[in-house]
């Protein structure tokens, strides 16, 4: 059962768990042994096939990807959304793109449900489409998948951020309006984006 009456993490008193101690050492009954606790059931073994059936559901959507030019790029930062938008360029040639993929989805996986929405932007040559489909397929990505349609990389550089100095990965955390409150470059530290992320006021620690 619950340890107090605080849900908000941060406000814990353990006024329940400290009372069922006090009385315990003192050699008393009890009084209350045990609380209801409030909120998801993830500690039910039930879940586990409610857990498969989610995984299947996500396994089964439709991957695509789709062309992108300078302009649209651009609009794309701009961030007319009303969700906080992670942006990753990657390409299938890029090695740690390729190792750091699975997690950003996971990152969307997480935080889908919120105001939250992962866009991926392939730095595949126009004429390897099918390659970088057939990656997005393998890593079972069904977001907003796009392909740079443009000649020129460097055209897609200073479009998406002119802070960029064009070596992959390169991951952008914007926020409606479009400021940029999280750049970087290489792959990134798993827990410092999620940290940027919870700490957003958009998202925040708890749900």
């Amino acid at each position: 059962g619950r340890i107090d009456a605080h849900e908000k993490p941060g406000t814990g008193n353990g006024e329940d768990l400290r009372q069922a101690l006090d009385e315990t050492l003192a050699g008393t009954t009890v009084t209350t042994p045990v609380n209801k606790a409030f909120g998801c059931s993830v500690k039910w073994g039930w879940k586990d096939e409610w857990n498969k059936e989610v995984e299947k559901q996500w396994n089964d959507k439709p991957v695509a990807i789709s062309k992108i030019n300078k302009k649209e790029v651009t609009e794309l930062v701009k961030n007319k959304s009303d969700k906080l938008r992670l942006i990753n360029v990657w390409a299938t040639w890029c090695a740690p793109c390729v190792a750091e993929y699975p997690s950003l989805i996971q990152t969307q996986r997480m935080y889908g449900q919120r105001d939250f929405e992962f866009i991926s932007i392939s730095a595949d040559k126009p004429e390897n489409e099918n390659k970088a489909l057939a990656f997005l397929k393998e890593k079972h990505s069904p977001i907003k998948n796009f392909l740079f349609e443009g000649k020129d990389n460097y055209e897609l550089v200073e479009a998406l951020d002119p802070e960029w100095n064009g070596a992959l990965p390169y991951t952008l955390l914007v926020e409606p309006g479009g400021k940029i409150v999280y750049r970087y470059q290489g792959p990134v530290d798993m827990l410092e984006l999620k940290r940027a992320i919870v700490d957003h006021p958009m998202i925040g620690r708890y749900y």
